[in-house]
């Protein structure tokens, strides 16, 4: 039997990350309600999680049987804009159709500047995310790499030129190999210079769509992440609270949303407005 610390209780939301001071490792602060968790400080040590079989709404608070993308009751799945299928896919923003959810949060959060960036979490890969989300964004995919690009001026028009990179470079990462610490460093100046050639034509194109002002190439260096991770897995085993309530095990890293225990890994993130007990 673990021993662990005496237990409290909350619903999870996604982990707190923040860069680490002068080139350390990544900070990670475990939220369960109000309570928080500094999980750096609780690297080697026992930890357990364990769901109380509650759910609730992030955004509205109330219970519910099932969660819907990451935290959210069926009627504000339906009902919210940030649920929405655009999210996912920006380029099929249908705001000017007239049909957006809630034209005004949209206001706020899509027409916005974005940024078009590459990262290296498990391989190359594309991504987009708002001006604010930076860092953020990367820390969450795991990326050990990461430099923007480009910067335009709604997430509609990143989904469009994300599209393009989705020729030539993947947009996904690759979790099991995130996890296994099976990363090589990459020139991501060097691979951010071919992909703009060979793009070129396409970029003129959305150009003559939105106005030469629409996109902005970005100088900038590459920027590059330590976690904190003792060992990494060998075999990827995955806990499910909806399959089993417990997660224990000794704390052996924390990388992206994930944290890896001597028994498996977990996705806190997946598991948004779960209740659950942490010891």
């Amino acid at each position: 039997m673990i021993e662990v610390a005496p237990a409290v209780q909350g619903c999870l939301s996604k982990m707190a990350i923040a860069p680490g001071e002068q080139g350390g490792a990544v900070r990670y602060t475990l939220r369960a309600g109000e309570h928080r968790l500094d999980l750096n400080a609780r690297l080697g040590q026992p930890l357990r999680l364990e769901w109380t079989g509650s759910i609730a709404c992030t955004h509205c608070g109330r219970a519910t049987r099932k969660s819907f993308a990451q935290g959210y009751c069926y009627p504000c799945f339906k009902k919210l804009a940030q649920c929405d299928t655009c999210i996912v896919k920006p380029e099929t923003c249908h705001f000017d159709a007239g049909t957006c959810r809630e034209p005004e949060w949209a206001e706020r959060h899509c027409f916005q500047p974005h940024v078009i960036y590459l990262a290296n979490s498990s391989g190359l890969k594309v991504g987009i995310t708002r001006g604010t989300q930076v860092p953020t964004r990367w820390l969450d995919q795991g990326a050990i790499q990461a430099l923007p690009i480009l910067e335009v001026q709604t997430r509609q028009q990143s989904g469009l030129v994300e599209v393009l990179f989705k020729e030539q470079v993947a947009d996904r990462t690759n979790w099991r190999a995130m996890l296994k610490g099976e990363v090589e460093p990459l020139d991501l100046q060097a691979e951010r210079d071919r992909l703009l050639a060979s793009l070129d034509g396409g970029l003129s194109g959305l150009r003559e769509r939105f106005g030469a002002d629409f996109l902005h190439v970005l100088d900038e260096r590459p920027v590059s992440f330590e976690y904190p991770v003792l060992e990494f897995p060998r075999k990827i085993v995955s806990h499910n609270f909806d399959k089993k309530a417990e997660a224990a095990g000794t704390l052996l890293g924390l990388k992206g949303q994930y944290l890896i225990l001597d028994t498996g890994v977990i996705n806190l993130r997946k598991f948004t407005g779960y209740e659950v007990a942490v010891g």
